[in-house]
């Protein structure tokens, strides 16, 4: 029963194949596959000879050189011998001597801070003013003078300026206001070296103007002074 079966499936097969052979010969479907065939796979091209000369050494004498350094002599690059170590290079400034500082002790510095407060105490309220104890830093070195954050942010101006400081003897002088920094820059070197400010003195500031500023100083030294009296 099988048998027949499968010997008709494989005749149907056959005449099945034997039929599409003869449509793709009919069809010319076999000479289109060859020809497409040969399309598809190109010959490899032959490798073309490259005539390469030889490079010429470079000529380290003669460098090209921008047109603006042209006519300029061509720079020399030597080794520059280092310095050796504990010798201070000369930069054209004289350097500052800082080896004769005199600091003041705890006790005359708190002796002069509380005789600034007392005349801090006396002074116009209608006029704002504050204490500063002066620092090496504010008398000798970098002269730059800080001055409080929260009385620059309420009374002194905005943007930079000039600020004036008139002394007890009524003599002006000009410094410049960085309110960024909250402090004096410019011309304050001039007041400190002009009164000869000391480490410990205290310095009473009192805003008589918009840009004006009334400096009293009470020194350091003063209270030696009352010791020996």
């Amino acid at each position: 029963m099988v048998a027949p079966k499968k010997a008709n499936y494989e005749d149907c097969r056959q005449k099945r194949l034997e039929e599409n052979k003869k449509r793709m010969e009919e069809l010319k479907l076999t000479v289109l596959a060859q020809s497409l065939r040969k399309i598809s796979s190109p010959k490899p091209s032959p490798m073309k000879k490259v005539n390469r000369t030889p490079r010429k050494p470079l000529d380290l004498s003669a460098v090209r050189r921008s047109n603006r350094v042209a006519d300029k002599p061509p720079l020399d690059y030597k080794e520059i011998p280092i310095e050796p170590l504990g010798t201070r290079r000369s930069y054209g400034k004289t350097v500052r001597d800082l080896s004769n500082r005199v600091y003041a002790s705890y006790e005359d510095r708190e002796y002069a801070s509380g005789r600034a407060d007392e005349l801090h105490s006396t002074l116009q309220s209608d006029f704002p003013s504050f204490v500063k104890p002066m620092l090496q830093s504010h008398v000798s070195g970098g002269f730059w003078l800080g001055l409080p954050v929260h009385f620059c942010k309420s009374c002194l101006p905005k943007r930079d300026d000039i600020m004036t400081l008139v002394d007890e003897d009524g003599a002006e002088w000009q410094t410049k206001y960085l309110p960024r920094k909250t402090g004096l820059s410019g011309g304050w070197k001039g007041f400190a070296e002009d009164h000869k400010l000391a480490d410990g003195d205290a310095l009473v500031f009192q805003l008589i103007k918009p840009t004006v500023f009334k400096v009293y100083i009470i020194r350091v030294n003063q209270a030696e002074d009352s010791e020996e009296a």
